[in-house]
């Protein structure tokens, strides 16, 4: 028994520690191993691996040696003493390329995950299919797509780009709730810079093609960027931090602070009154959640819009605010995607939302017409209108035309709503609305200037005063700024235990 137990010792340390040059040539890389990764993830000495001696048993072309894990590590672990199934694609085999075995071990990771109610992690670094087995490494990236349509909305998925993530396997982060992806060492595309030089004779590099910029600012697949693998692995730490383990648990709290009587007189003077000067509203989202603390999804793409998670008196919200800062705050197609998956996120797994309102309405133009604005505004408007989560609408300074019906308004749902002393709103603003209403007028006058400033003071005297939409039920209170965050603050307290049941049908058919 000592002679087995020695060889099965030997045998094991051989396996974890990997082939010595394959390790070296993944550090030369600039990448840890996944091993490494998966010690910088995971709570020190939680990790429980499965399939650790599991091989290939193909007999394809190029495929005379079997190592022991098939280039995937996969198994379980705790992140803050919280339970989370794993897996993470091993380069230094096979140049963690998906076969048949590979795949069933991540097969067996996900069935896991979903049978206990816990949040699944996938660590990419794969050069894709392995060829070598045909067909069957295409059924087990079948078999992956489908547990992770099977999981989405059950538990939280988190997809982190650490390497080469090319064809079929591209689609896992893009089913993915969140997809991380590390400068310089991440690509991410289905077909790559040689094919792609061979179809329409265009050179381009890896990280042009489909690296972590391409991805975080102009396609939106990446809702987070970071610098290396150790900032990544410890934001996707902080994330998990702020989410529920699955549809039904809550997600953790950090304990009330305060927060229902909590002033912040700074509010006021971040916002202008001027309805057309810009300001940042991540200020205001900093001085509303708890210790100024918020991760924000997909920072550098959509940013006329801001998607963030914090904390509001100890509990997790979700946030979406308008960016006056950046094409004045409008929405348009990337922006009405980006706060639509957020808000759907956000009610599959139980978490309030705060809709910070300062909106001038939807891009105009022939680009954001042919490119179907409509179609996709309305998925925002679809997301809201489905969301039976506790939802605070905040009206910081404007509210015009169908973006604020959008924006969470009364009419599609919000709980409560609260505005600003300063709120204007309005079908378009008064200057727009003149010029529509009394064109024959103004084309007419002595002097039209003169004209147009009488009309527009009666015309926002008339129909954009800030008690307007109060009077009317569709505001429930006019808050000075600096109670802003008590006001949110006990508005949800008010909601917490808020149900609401869909009406029976198999599912809506939102306008993808």
């Amino acid at each position: 028994m000592d002679a087995v137990r020695e060889a099965h010792g030997r045998l094991r340390e051989e396996i974890v520690a990997g082939r010595p040059e394959g390790v070296r040539r993944q550090h030369a890389l600039g990448k840890r191993t996944a091993r490494e990764r998966l010690a910088l993830l995971l709570d020190e000495g939680s990790f429980v691996e499965v399939d650790l001696y599991r091989r290939h048993l193909g007999t394809g072309m190029r495929l005379s040696s079997r190592p022991h894990t098939d280039g995937v590590v996969a198994g379980s672990g705790t992140v803050d003493g919280r339970r989370v199934f794993v897996y993470a694609q091993d380069f230094t085999v096979f140049g963690g390329s998906l076969g048949e075995a590979h795949a069933a071990k991540i097969h067996k990771v996900l069935d896991l995950a979903i049978a206990t109610g816990s949040p699944i992690i996938a660590l990419n670094d794969s050069g894709g299919a392995r060829i070598q087995e045909g067909v069957m490494s295409l059924h087990g990236y079948g078999g992956i797509f489908r547990r992770v349509v099977a999981a989405s909305g059950v538990v939280p998925q988190i997809s982190v780009v650490l390497g080469p993530c090319a064809g079929g396997a591209a689609y896992s982060p893009a089913l993915a709730d969140f997809t991380f992806m590390v400068r310089g060492t991440a690509q991410m595309y289905l077909t790559g810079p040689d094919v792609v030089q061979a179809v329409n004779g265009e050179r381009v590099t890896h990280d042009e093609l489909g690296g972590a910029a391409v991805h975080g600012e102009r396609s939106g697949v990446a809702a987070f960027v970071c610098d290396d693998e150790e900032s990544c692995l410890e934001e996707v730490r902080y994330l998990l931090s702020l989410l529920p383990s699955n549809n039904l648990d809550r997600a953790p709290s950090a304990g009330p602070c305060g927060a229902t009587e909590d002033l912040r007189p700074e509010l006021a003077r971040i916002v202008p009154v001027e309805p057309n000067r810009p300001y940042d509203v991540r200020l205001l989202v900093e001085e509303l959640l708890d210790d100024g603390e918020f991760l924000e999804v997909h920072r550098d793409w959509a940013r006329n819009v801001v998607c963030a998670f914090g904390r509001v008196d100890g509990e997790t919200v979700g946030v979406v605010g308008n960016q006056p800062s950046v094409l004045a705050g409008v929405l348009d197609i990337p922006a009405a995607e980006k706060a639509a998956r957020f808000v759907r996120f956000c009610d599959a797994f139980n978490i309030p939302l705060v809709t910070l309102v300062d909106v001038p309405g939807f891009l105009p133009g022939t680009e954001q017409e042919y490119g179907g604005i409509i179609r996709h505004g309305a998925k925002l408007l679809y997301a809201y209108c489905e969301a039976t989560v506790p939802r605070v609408q905040v009206i910081v300074r404007k509210a015009y035309g169908g973006a604020y019906i959008v924006m969470d308004s009364r009419s599609i749902g919000t709980d409560l709503s609260f505005a600003w002393p300063t709120n204007e709103v309005a079908v378009m603003g008064a200057d727009g609305a003149v010029n529509v209403l009394y064109r024959r007028e103004l084309a007419a006058a002595a002097d039209p200037a003169a004209l147009r400033a009488e009309l527009v003071a009666e015309y926002a005297e008339a129909l954009m005063h800030p008690q307007y939409a109060a009077e009317r039920g569709l505001v429930d209170d006019v808050i000075d700024p600096a109670e802003t965050r008590a006001a949110v603050a006990r508005g949800l307290a008010v909601l917490r235990d808020k149900r609401g049941e869909p009406p029976r049908r198999k599912h809506g058919n939102i306008p993808l």
